[in-house]
């Protein structure tokens, strides 16, 4: 619990209302408490039973009204103080344990840094690097080689340094397994979300940058290089040795093909499927039904030429 004037500081805030007001947690508009704080967005939230029974409401200056009575906290960015605020009264550590649990499993040679906490039947193979500051939570297996830096926090489930989907064909049309000899490297403050599968390089090291998101069921195949600070939403698939850049944001559902790099600053929309690469930073979009290939290669030519027919067509678009 903290007080109002503590947490007014704490993310460097403007208070008004009581400063010695105790706030034990957050709590959601539909279920004020007059112990709790509520985040407000929207102006059709804001209610009598919202004002009257909350212990604070964070808000920006657009939605607040001198005529109010509640305690305010008043924000230029609210959704980034709330995000902050999200962490200081998070409990949900106290399900994990540090590393003399019975239930983790640590290979060889593994290296592990300070304050690091561990969840129930955690396998750490042979010869990996563990940074301080790591959440590795319940069901997780860090495969041998692999190097997980400072503040790496590692959802449920997921496998990092599990061997890639690289194979070649004989003359019999029998597939031949490449071995993987590569390892995963996650740098510093990367979030990886739950059942998410990071493979291992084939000869070099798959690579997540300083400050990657990554949300739940993702799968980054081997060799893959993903920019600083870039974000990937739930059930994107990225194949081998695709170098995205920094500041990336992939939407959900999102499929990008082999060998595909994308330049800093791009947003790709939701369950697009990414095919050449994007040289520049930009918002993109590519949705196509599936069909036939020899027929998608002469829809998406025409597509492309849309454009340039409608403008010597003089035809208008609404």
């Amino acid at each position: 619990m903290y007080s109002l004037k503590h947490i007014s500081e704490l993310i460097d805030v403007k208070l008004i209302g009581d400063h010695r007001k105790i706030i034990t947690g957050i709590s959601d508009y539909l279920t004020p408490q007059p112990d709790k704080l509520i985040f407000i967005s929207n102006k059709k939230n804001l209610n009598s039973e919202v004002l009257n029974n909350s212990g604070v409401i964070l808000s920006s200056k657009e939605l607040y009204d001198d005529s109010f009575s509640a305690n305010f906290l008043i924000s230029e960015n609210p959704k980034l103080s709330f995000a902050r605020l999200s962490h200081l009264f998070n409990n949900s550590s106290q399900s994990l344990f540090s590393s003399s649990s019975n239930d983790l499993l640590i290979g060889k040679n593994v290296q592990i840094g300070n304050n690091c906490f561990f969840g129930k039947n955690v396998i750490i193979e042979d010869n990996v690097i563990i940074g301080d500051n790591a959440i590795i939570s319940h069901f997780v297996v860090i495969h041998s080689g692999s190097i997980i830096g400072d503040n790496v926090n590692i959802d449920s489930g997921s496998i990092i340094g599990s061997e890639g989907f690289g194979n070649i064909q004989d003359n019999d049309f029998n597939w031949v397994h490449i071995n993987h000899m590569g390892n995963v490297e996650i740098r510093n403050n990367v979030s990886i979300g739950s059942n998410c599968t990071i493979d291992r390089g084939t000869i070099s090291n798959t690579i997540i940058y300083d400050g990657v998101i990554i949300d739940n069921q993702v799968h980054i195949a081997h060799n893959v290089s993903i920019g600083e600070k870039t974000a990937i939403a739930a059930k994107v698939g990225i194949a081998g040795s695709c170098e995205i850049g920094k500041r990336n944001m992939i939407g959900g559902m999102v499929g990008i093909i082999d060998h595909i790099k994308t330049a800093d600053d791009v947003i790709i929309s939701a369950t697009s499927t990414v095919n050449k690469n994007i040289n520049k930073s930009g918002i993109y979009t590519g949705i196509m039904p599936i069909s036939r290939h020899s027929s998608w290669k002469r829809i998406a030519f025409w597509i492309t030429k849309l454009d340039k027919i409608i403008k010597k067509s003089n035809i208008k678009i609404i």
